[in-house]
């Protein structure tokens, strides 16, 4: 493997080469693996997990520090819990603090059934980011290696991580943290059952790849998307104490049965869901029919851990297309900050202060309030249907200046082509739109609560808000005017497009991008960035991205104005020169050739 120089353009958890600072295995795994190999927990030999009480009972890195079993109990990781990580399921080591909870990665062969498109795993490096290759052995005799890269646990990315401690505890006692641990994925071969992972060789002596867990991670190549929004951030909210939001989202691809997915996103504490239900939108915040409750692996409610999120049972409600519904999450305890979408483009309702679960109820009088933004709420999916066109992008695609509440954003406009025809799989369209996202750079920093919610890096959101959605078969990126904009070079902006690109291949994706649409008149779109604008159009116009990317839409040639190419046509503008109103989103969700973005 080759060295790459650093760069937050290129921070991923999944890379082909390498970062300086980064631990590298000597050689790759042996393709032939062991013929016996054992499940992880008998592999344990680490202990990473240590009582505030107790510390010495746990070295993690060698010098005697380790995690908070205190910590991660407040965040909701207590020992054999399952979590679900950007779609996987996983579950904790069963183990004691104080006892081996992990296994350093030195090619060992480990015990692992499932089929589905990617392999994920919970992990960490000590002595700094951990690189190495592994292979999976599949049950037909087959096998794939894959590269696996943990960040260090004490200065990986914030942006990326599962969870986030508070403390370290070492042999002196407890220290300020923050400790960290990463879910990372590598890619399966598709339909092929696995039967055994390889894991990497171990390291340098100073270092160490801790695995703490591992699974198969199945997407629902039986299940669509009908509706997604991205967590923006991590905002004060309320406080929301004993109360309920009913949430206006609205489907695209309609399908039998439904499932919701919440999320704890970028959280430091767990969150109770008391109760939830769906309907459809009458009038305001009133149902049209009496709400169907949702379940919770049998259960009523939940509890989400920090970072992880929850998916409802499949409940026995018919998903319309291109229908408001309402989805109502009772809030037991007292929230004062929730990861959001902040650009709704839409008004949702939260019932009275202290007025308990009105999940099911059918007229809206219990709800005076309104909110502008999603709390919690990430995605809508449905059985069956073909699968999901995702939309990865920046504020155009969230559907700011649109009209509040009318659904016209261009994936909107999108999804309802692709249900009106019927020459095409009738694909879902999920929106992952984020106002002020950029490609190269984090908006927000991915912890602690902010008022920052312009999300973090189209990058470091790409695993969760793509390759983990629903039936994901193509992603198209229209992103990249907030880095030129705000001064980033266009080099850089271009191999955040090829990472991103490379990436969606990787787990058979059909990737598609979109040109940078004009924005002359914008106060900081000035000439300087109006010349890296055209400059990540040329490349994205030269073959596709010169061979990166599937295919290229051309936006930039449906808003500019033929009299001033710098600048958007004024029928199609919402009057800021950055943004199209409805007009201009119309149009380009209509020029968008439908079998471009067929896999």
């Amino acid at each position: 493997m080759r060295l790459r120089r650093w760069g937050t353009a290129l921070t991923l958890l999944l890379l082909i080469t390498a970062l300086p600072g980064t631990a590298l295995a000597p050689a790759a795994a042996a393709t032939t693996a062991p013929t016996a190999p054992r499940p992880l927990p008998r592999l344990f030999d680490n202990t990473a997990v240590s009582d505030n009480s107790r510390p010495v009972a746990a070295d993690f890195d060698g010098t005697g520090r380790s995690l908070s079993a205190q910590d991660l109990a407040a965040a909701g990781w207590s020992p054999g819990s399952v979590l679900t990580l950007d779609g996987a399921r996983l579950r904790l080591p069963r183990s004691a603090a104080g006892t081996p909870d992990n296994v350093r990665a030195a090619g060992q062969a480990v015990a692992v059934r499932g089929r589905g498109d990617a392999l994920t795993y919970l992990v960490a490096g000590t002595g700094g980011q951990v690189a190495g290759r592994g292979t999976v052995h599949y049950r037909d005799g087959s096998h794939s290696a894959y590269e696996l890269i943990a960040p260090d646990w004490r200065s990986g990315p914030l942006s990326t991580k599962a969870v986030a401690l508070p403390h370290v505890n070492g042999p002196d006692g407890q220290s300020a943290g923050p400790a960290r641990l990463y879910a990372v994925t590598v890619p399966l071969r598709p339909g092929r059952e696995v039967a055994s992972v390889v894991l990497p060789p171990a390291p340098p002596a100073e270092a160490a790849l801790h695995v703490f867990a591992l699974s198969v991670r199945d997407t629902g190549r039986g299940r669509t998307g009908s509706w997604a929004a991205s967590t923006t951030g991590y905002r004060a909210v309320g406080p929301l104490q004993d109360r309920t939001v009913r949430l206006v989202v609205h489907s695209g691809a309609g399908g039998p049965r439904a499932r919701i997915r919440i999320a704890n996103t970028f959280a430091a504490a767990p969150v109770a869901i008391g109760a939830a239900s769906i309907a459809v939108r009458g009038t305001g915040a009133a149902a049209d029919g009496r709400p169907v409750a949702l379940t919770f692996r049998g259960r009523a409610g939940a509890r989400i851990p920090a970072g992880a999120e929850l998916f409802s049972d499949p409940a026995a409600f018919t998903v319309p297309a291109d229908t408001d519904l309402l989805v109502s999450l009772h809030l037991p305890g007292t929230v004062t900050a929730a990861p959001v979408h902040q650009e709704a483009a839409q008004l949702s309702y939260v019932s009275a202060d202290g007025s308990g679960d009105r999940t099911r109820d059918t007229d809206g009088g219990a709800y005076p309030q309104t909110i502008a933004f999603w709390p919690f709420l990430t995605g809508l999916e449905t059985d069956g249907g073909p699968g999901s066109i995702v939309a990865l992008g920046d504020s155009i695609t969230d559907g700011v200046k649109s009209t509040s509440g009318a659904n016209r954003r261009w994936p909107d406009v999108l999804a309802r082509r692709f249900g009106a025809q019927h020459a095409l799989p009738r694909y879902g369209v999920l929106n992952h739109g984020i106002s002020a996202n950029r490609i190269v750079t984090d908006r927000y920093q991915g912890d602690g609560v902010s008022t920052d919610t312009g999300g973090v890096s189209a990058q470091h959101r790409l695993e969760r808000d793509v390759l983990a959605q629903a039936g994901a078969r193509t992603v198209v990126v229209f992103e990249g005017i907030n880095d030129v904009r705000w001064g980033t070079p266009a080099e850089d902006v271009i191999a955040g497009l090829r990472a991103l690109a490379r990436r969606a291949h990787e787990r058979g994706l059909r990737a598609v991008a979109a040109t940078l649409t004009p924005c002359g008149g914008y106060p900081d779109c000035t000439p300087a960035a109006e010349a890296r604008r055209q400059a990540v159009n040329a490349f994205l116009r030269d073959g596709a991205g010169q061979g990166a990317f599937d295919a290229t839409l051309d936006f930039d040639a449906v808003l500019r104005d033929p009299a001033a190419p710098a600048r958007m046509r004024p029928a199609y503008d919402s009057g800021d020169h950055l943004h199209p109103g409805d007009a201009g989103l119309r149009a380009l969700g209509e020029s968008i050739e439908l079998r471009t973005l067929v896999p």
